[in-house]
């Protein structure tokens, strides 16, 4: 794949899973106060990395794993890391994303913001930066949460700069462990023109940290030829 077009690939907003927040638990409930600072970390397998609506593993299966570090103030940090493609015909390489945020409930809405950084091992000049901030609150029994993410002009973005804005919902079924979701973003700079993309999926808690999801995942224009309509189904494990 063509550099700029990794990039691209790199920057189209995944889910509401993919965009940093850390106010609520994993599994959807509140959690248990248990000191100033909570340590918590995920592990997980999903059927295809899809960012933003596209493959960024040549459509093969991704396996990730994070940690996070959050104190009472609203501060947090997190590290992130998968399998990617870089363009050589495999999920062969490293990608790890640093995160620095603040996140706090103001009444009855949440406010986040904060930076990650995107790095490639091995493959410095992939790497940049990018700021993000969101409001979410609940409607009727639905979290819904509008967000942005700004990555600023820099070399590696060819020296422009790049902006992606989201909705996204989430609404637990009655007291089932079942839950719908969905993602609809809009992006436009460095690594897009109007480009649209959206998820639409199902998970459910299995309960001791285990939950499972199953996505419908599309952008408006495939212009990659990694964007094409699918379904991504996932297993994670939070502890």
């Amino acid at each position: 794949m063509k550099f700029k077009s990794f990039l691209a690939a790199a920057a189209m907003a995944a889910p509401l899973a993919a965009m940093p927040g850390v106010a609520y638990a994993q599994d959807g409930e509140a959690e248990e106060a248990s000191g100033p600072i909570d340590i918590s970390a995920e592990v997980a397998v999903l059927s295809d990395y899809r960012f933003r609506g596209l493959s960024l593993s040549a459509g093969e299966p991704e396996l990730t794993a994070s940690i996070s570090v959050e104190h009472e103030s609203g501060l947090y940090a997190s590290v992130w890391a998968s399998n990617v493609s870089l363009g050589l015909g495999s999920s062969d390489d490293l990608e790890m994303d640093w995160t620095a945020g603040f996140s706090k409930d103001v009444g009855s809405v949440n406010v986040d913001v904060g930076a990650i950084y995107y790095s490639y091992l091995g493959h410095r000049d992939f790497n940049y930066i990018e700021g993000f901030g969101s409001v979410g609150t609940t409607v009727g029994g639905a979290e819904v949460r509008v967000g942005v993410a700004y990555a600023p002009k820099q070399d590696n973005l060819g020296g422009q700069d790049n902006t992606y804005v989201y909705i996204s919902g989430d609404m637990p079924i009655g007291k089932s462990p079942f839950s719908v979701h969905g993602t609809f973003g809009y992006e436009h700079g460095a690594f897009a023109q109007h480009k649209k993309d959206w998820i639409l999926g199902a998970s459910v808690d299995l309960g001791g940290g285990l939950s499972a999801s199953l996505d419908y995942v599309d952008t408006a224009h495939d212009f990659t030829g990694l964007g094409g309509p699918t379904a991504v189904a996932s297993l994670k494990f939070g502890f």
